[in-house]
């Protein structure tokens, strides 16, 4: 019997079969007879096939993005979708309060969704958001877990202006599908079902000085109040966000500058790109020469550099027991367009075209960190994703059917 895999699933056999359905595994039954060359047996055997069909452009690829809150997600995420074209909207004509965002390609989800207790029941049990209790893992498992089989759910909805649960929204699966929040790597479940995952890590200094420039500045709250609240969420980031980390296959970490002395504006950032070795369809970005230990100040007349400069770094390294090659930048770029300097030193980009970095760049030259290193590889990180996507698909595309008689 000779079986052909394309979309839908077909099948061709010299003899006559009669084909059954697919289940919800992509499985299809194949009943048949078969003529058997045995004189010890009737000469017609009935037997059935189940063939596991490829999902092909209709597998859903799953992402995951851990940060804690007012760390970069969002824009991270706008800096994702824009690498794969369309605007990321929320749901049409949907709850105007919704947290998805939904774009050609994509579907970003937000896991504050899935909160189990709304902000008045996490005030009489004393407990925060970043606490597993105030969270239901179970159903966040079972459907991201449909959305990657290519089934549609009904996801909550957890409403950040009125801190309630409020009704469901139909969700259907994406190509890409991102979780983005506080848990997408918790649950050993989920974690799982990624195909890719990231997490920023914002160390506390810079964590600090970016809250202190929002609160104050743009929400006119104190310094005492912004110290209270940090403090108040410490605990429980040390135990339930921070370890997720080592589980990524990158991380995206947020320093203060080493270029000047005792700095704490934190508008001078060093920022290290961690990049796990040996995951499948991902190949580490490097500087110069792969698996080597450089260091490199571009300033020059190629690279304006106003006062600190800028400095990159490259080599491998080990964390939490795994090998890695982090690429590290400190400092802030003058120009963007002179970014094609850096663009071309770097290798492994996953590129569609030279320059693609510096044009992404220079798209989004409006959002937070587009002069250092935190726009930079997010940037790069999205472009690796993008590879990644195409590499599973094609990878699934050319996978022989399965077939189990």
């Amino acid at each position: 019997m000779a079986i052909s895999l394309n979309s839908p699933c077909s099948l061709y056999s010299p003899t006559k079969s009669h084909l059954g359905f697919f289940n919800n595994q992509r499985q299809l039954a194949v009943f048949y007879n078969k003529r058997s060359s045995s004189s010890s047996i009737s000469s017609k055997q009935r037997g059935c096939l189940v063939i596991t069909c490829s999902a092909g452009d209709s597998q859903t690829i799953v992402i995951g993005l851990a940060a804690d809150s007012g760390c970069g997600k969002s824009t991270f995420m706008r800096r994702l979708t824009s690498v794969f074209g369309g605007a990321a909207e929320p749901p049409k004509g949907g709850n105007p309060d919704s947290n998805t965002l939904i774009s050609d390609t994509t579907t970003v989800i937000c896991l504050d969704d899935y909160h189990s207790l709304d902000r008045t029941g996490r005030k009489e049990k004393g407990v925060t958001a970043l606490d597993p209790r105030a969270n239901n893992f179970d159903l966040m498992y079972e459907q991201v877990k449909a959305m990657k089989d290519g089934v549609s759910v009904e996801k909550p909805i957890y409403n950040h202006v009125t801190g309630l649960l409020d009704p469901p929204e139909l969700i259907k699966p994406p190509k890409i599908l991102v979780i983005e929040g506080l848990h997408p790597m918790y649950d050993a479940r989920v974690r799982e079902l990624l195909d890719f995952s990231i997490y920023l890590d914002i160390s506390n200094e810079v964590k600090f000085a970016w809250k202190i420039q929002r609160d104050m500045t743009e929400r006119g709250h104190s310094l005492e109040s912004i110290k209270a609240s940090i403090e108040a969420r410490k605990p429980d980031f040390d135990a339930y966000i921070d370890p997720q980390k080592q589980y990524a296959d990158a991380v995206i970490e947020v320093l203060p500058t080493q270029l000047i002395p005792d700095d704490n504006e934190g508008k001078v950032l060093r920022v290290r790109l961690i990049m796990k070795e040996g995951v499948k369809h991902f190949s580490p970005v490097y500087l110069f020469d792969e698996g080597s230990t450089i260091e490199w100040i571009p300033c020059g007349r190629k690279l304006t550099c106003s006062y600190p400069g800028i400095k990159f770094s490259y080599g491998p390294d080990a964390y939490f027991g795994h090998e890695v090659s982090i690429l590290e930048m400190d400092g802030k770029f003058d120009r963007l367009d002179e970014l094609i300097y850096v663009e071309s030193h770097l290798s492994n980009l996953s590129t569609k075209f030279y320059g693609e970095v510096t044009q992404q760049m220079l798209k989004h030259a409006d959002f937070p960190g587009s002069n250092n290193g935190t726009g930079l590889f997010q940037t790069i990180v999205g472009l690796k994703i993008r590879d990644l996507y195409e590499q599973i698909i094609t990878s699934k595309a050319a996978a022989p059917v399965e077939a189990k008689a």
